[in-house]
């Protein structure tokens, strides 16, 4: 392996998390690391001042330009868009990154509510630790402008974010183990106590699996909703079993070998308070791709 070469795999890991966090996919941040190598290896790395400052500006740039065309492709979403999660550690060198909020698929989803613009500025500074100079200078813009951008995305993430402001992984695996057993055992009154009173339910089918096209709002709305899928889910012999997304638990369902539905959760400490659920076969199927079902998982 070359030095430059070497030098752009020494970098790998943190642009692979800055185009992910970006972008809320891997293949999309891989193709990004993809075009951004491309450049690289056109580039006179012994003239560079700052290589790794060259390697985050072009890949934030790149993410850019990506997440502005995606911003328009998911506004013609059918349903709600979630963010893919990454594979299992163990299978995929880049998911050897720092384990944090920031990369929780809850706090992808939160990003969505950024302009691209905002998301880029709140990542470099605030989940990245770049100065407010150097990360106005990754994105072309003055200072003052910078430090906007960057309090804009923090005020409007602090509003939105959900009640439990850091996720705690052992309250979130016991009440997914709850909810795994309400699905099992369905019942009205076990699984409305699972769920805040103003819970939400969000599930991303992509108009290509039964899902409902808009989140639905309330305890007693959910309850009902999970009742019949955990019915359905009892005649079609689906499997259940809570592994790992993204650092956080997260309710994985198989039919046979393929998986039908992922999971994951945000709560108040108590209760849930937000399920996410992927349905869509193509984001289900790259997961599954790289995730075989457990010979223990639940049988009903």
């Amino acid at each position: 392996m070359d030095s430059s070469t070497a030098l752009f795999q020494q970098y790998r890991p943190r642009l692979f998390g800055l185009a992910y966090r970006m972008l809320g996919t891997p293949a999309d941040a891989e193709d990004v690391l993809h075009d951004a190598w491309l450049r690289w290896a056109a580039q006179d790395v012994d003239a560079l001042d700052d290589a790794e400052a060259w390697l985050v500006t072009v890949t934030t740039r790149l993410s850019l330009d990506r997440l502005r065309r995606a911003k328009t492709e998911r506004a013609h979403y059918p349903g709600p868009w979630l963010p893919e999660p990454l594979i299992a550690e163990s299978e995929q060198p880049e998911a050897q990154l720092e384990r944090a909020e920031s990369l929780t698929l809850s706090f992808l989803l939160l990003l969505e509510r950024l302009n691209p613009e905002e998301r880029a500025a709140f990542l470099l500074r605030e989940v990245f630790d770049y100065s407010h100079t150097e990360t106005a200078a990754m994105l072309g813009i003055g200072e003052d402008a910078c430090r906007q951008r960057v309090h804009r995305a923090k005020q409007r993430l602090r509003e939105d974010r959900p009640r439990q402001a850091m996720p705690d992984i052992h309250t979130q695996q016991r009440l997914l183990e709850r909810f795994m057993q309400a699905l099992q055992q369905p019942d009205m009154p076990t699984l409305r106590a699972l769920f805040a009173e103003d819970a939400m339910s969000v599930a991303d089918g992509g108009g290509l699996a039964r899902a409902t096209l808009h989140p639905l709002h309330g305890a007693e709305r959910l309850a009902r909703l999970y009742m019949q899928i955990g019915l359905q889910q009892q005649r079609h012999g689906v499997r259940h079993e809570i592994r790992q997304l993204n650092g956080m638990p997260a309710l994985f369902g198989w039919h046979g070998d393929t998986l039908v539905t992922a999971s994951w959760i945000d709560d108040d400490g108590e209760r849930i308070t937000a399920i996410h659920s992927l349905r869509h076969p193509g984001k289900l199927a790259r997961l599954a791709a790289v995730t075989k079902p457990a010979a223990s998982a639940s049988l009903h």
